[in-house]
């Protein structure tokens, strides 16, 4: 989901690119140009995948979004680099002065800052909550439901070590799962990641309260879900609280 997304901005921005003649391409025909952009990001969407999956790795990461922003665009700025450079080489007009790597390397930095900030804010704002009300048995997560919890209705998801607390309006209990895992398979549940360790399903508030800086939740069965500072702020705007 998340690499078919990048190669869908990196599409548009290949079109807004080629058609404005940016950076300096204008000299080139459409036609040249719009190879010469998609090629670029395509490539760079590529980068970007790899860049992804080696950060993710790293749990320490999940919940800072603007340090794996940050990483990605050290990660793949050089090599992108390099690939701008060579094709600009091949394809584009000469210029009358001598470039090298380094000429295109400003450029490349915008760009790849632009790009990165896009795929992550598109993708923040779709795991803040899914457009999807209800819970029905298509939500392939529910299926991991123990037999003493099957048919409940989920209320959160809490991670504890390498296992997950289920917390549904039948009680609770602990499958082995990783939290990033489960909040793929909520699809279907209008729901967000609240804090590092919860994912809570919105329909399980009962209350959301604010104090010393900091909000919390109340579930149904009351349980209390602190919220993070790095969440809080795309809750509210999605009127969690």
């Amino acid at each position: 989901m998340r690499n078919a997304r990048g190669l869908g901005i990196g599409a548009i921005a290949a079109l807004f690119l080629s058609f404005s003649g940016a950076f300096g391409t204008d000299g080139a025909p459409v036609a040249l140009r719009l190879a010469y952009w998609a090629g670029l990001m395509i490539g760079g969407s590529a980068m970007g995948a790899v860049a992804i999956s080696l950060i993710q790795r790293f749990e320490i990461l999940e919940t800072r979004p603007w340090l794996q922003g940050l990483l990605i665009v050290a990660i793949i700025t050089g090599p992108i680099d390099l690939m701008v450079y060579f094709a600009s080489t091949m394809m584009l007009p000469k210029p009358s002065e001598t470039l090298t790597a380094l000429t295109y390397l400003p450029q490349v930095l915008i760009i790849t800052i632009a790009m990165t900030a896009l795929n992550y804010a598109t993708e923040q704002r779709q795991q803040t909550t899914s457009s999807t009300e209800g819970q029905t048995e298509t939500v392939r997560f529910l299926s991991r439901f123990p037999t003493k919890l099957k048919g409940a209705s989920l209320l959160a998801v809490e991670a504890e070590d390498h296992y997950l607390r289920l917390h549904t309006d039948r009680g609770s209990d602990l499958i082995l799962m990783r939290l990033a895992d489960a909040i793929g398979e909520l699809d279907g549940i209008e729901g967000a990641r609240t804090h590092r360790s919860w994912w809570v399903a919105k329909a399980g508030i009962v209350e959301a309260a604010r104090g010393d800086g900091r909000a919390t939740l109340t579930l149904k069965d009351g349980t209390r879900v602190p919220v993070s500072r790095s969440y809080a702020a795309g809750l509210r705007d999605a009127g969690w609280f």
